[in-house]
């Protein structure tokens, strides 16, 4: 087998393997989250023990163990991260109205605990690998660091593709700080700078003499920037790249109970902000008052149109309303509509809250006037 086919396939092993467990891990029931952090902590111990055993070795062994030890501190903080117990301070979608610098800051108060805990592990690696010949477990490490930054920065400039569907419920605030757009200017700048570090280390992985250490542990680094670079592309290609992990989630929010309890907070949340002048522009806010009964069937179609862009660039949409039988929740989110039976506790008025940047509202308004049920 060729030299370097070996280390990227590995490496894509790991990456797509322990995305698929973090995925798994941070979509179980909150009341998992302990136990998870405990055992993930546990891992994280090894790996740094094991990182300061084989920071001295160059043999191509080595570099595989030093690659895996440095994905394993940061799945630590990715886990740290989704799971709540390391994200920030900031734990509500961003205020209406917001400047752009305003928003920045409400965002990084959203994450700032994870962004400390992920320099404080960069500079565990360095110390345990300082003056030493392996720095793989670093430098993975770096990568993934750097590239993930990179993305969430993409992210909050825009993009078309947001991922949202692939957040836990108690970050799907974060969508909030996430923009909308065809393309930013960091976009090129990030994919062109992680191809050319991805062609770098490729190239000194094949040069002509090198070790088998050097070989292993450049080409895993060179393949591992590489399908970061992939990822970004999946931010703006029309291509879902989450189905590649998404057999790995195992949703609360598929449960049409779950999905209800979380729509109407969203809504109750929402209400007092869509109440009277000074409303964001980017939202849009439709009541009806008992006995206005609606149709669910006229709300399925609208919500397609809705997803097929007819009424503009609407990000989402969350509603609860009267039918005949009962009431009737639903939101539309990336594209995807969940509906469900509801008997709601704290939002008691009908209630549409839809966000978006150049949307139609009063046609969209109309629309959903337009769901009464016939007479």
């Amino acid at each position: 087998m060729c030299p370097y086919a070996t280390p990227f396939l590995v490496t894509v092993a790991l990456w797509w393997s322990s995305t698929g467990l973090i995925l798994l891990l941070d979509s179980q029931e909150r009341r998992t989250y302990a136990v998870t952090m405990i055992g993930a902590t546990g891992l994280l111990a090894g790996a740094l023990w094991i990182v300061a055993l084989t920071a001295g070795e160059t043999t191509g062994q080595s570099a595989y163990v030093a690659f895996a030890c440095g994905l394993a501190v940061w799945g630590w903080q990715l886990l740290g991260f989704y799971t709540g117990f390391l994200s920030g301070s900031n734990k509500s979608p961003c205020a209406p109205g917001s400047t752009a610098s305003s928003r920045f800051f409400q965002a990084l108060g959203a994450s700032l605990h994870h962004e400390l805990a992920a320099l404080l592990g960069a500079v565990a690696l360095g110390f345990l690998t300082w003056g030493q010949p392996n720095t793989i477990a670093l430098w993975t490490y770096v990568i993934l660091w750097v590239m993930h930054s990179s993305a969430k920065l993409n992210l909050f400039l825009g993009v078309p593709n947001l991922g949202a569907d692939m957040l836990p419920d108690h970050l799907a605030f974060l969508t909030s700080f996430m923009a909308r757009k065809p393309m930013n200017a960091l976009f090129p700048v990030s994919v062109t700078g992680g191809t050319a570090c991805a062609a770098l280390l490729l190239v000194e992985a094949c040069r002509s003499g090198a070790s088998a250490f050097d070989t292993v542990g450049l080409a895993m680094l060179g393949s591992l920037m590489a399908l970061a670079v992939v990822e970004h592309w999946f931010l703006v290609v029309p291509l879902d790249g989450n189905a590649l992990w998404r057999a790995f989630r195992r949703r609360a929010a598929d449960c049409p109970r779950a999905t209800a309890n979380r729509v109407e907070r969203e809504l109750a949340g929402a209400h007092e902000q869509t109440e009277g002048a000074g409303v964001d522009a980017r939202i849009v806010a439709f009541r009806a008052d008992p006995p206005h009964v609606c149709d669910a069937r006229n709300i399925e179609r609208l919500l397609e149109s809705i997803a097929a862009g007819s009424f503009g660039a609407v990000e989402c949409v969350h509603g609860l309303v009267r039918t005949e039988a009962d009431w009737l929740c639903f939101e539309l989110t990336e594209g995807r509509a969940r509906m469900a039976a509801f008997g709601p506790r704290m939002q008691k008025k009908p209630l549409v809250i839809a966000r978006g940047q150049g949307f139609d509202r009063a046609r969209l308004k109309a629309a959903f006037d337009g769901c009464a049920a016939a007479a």
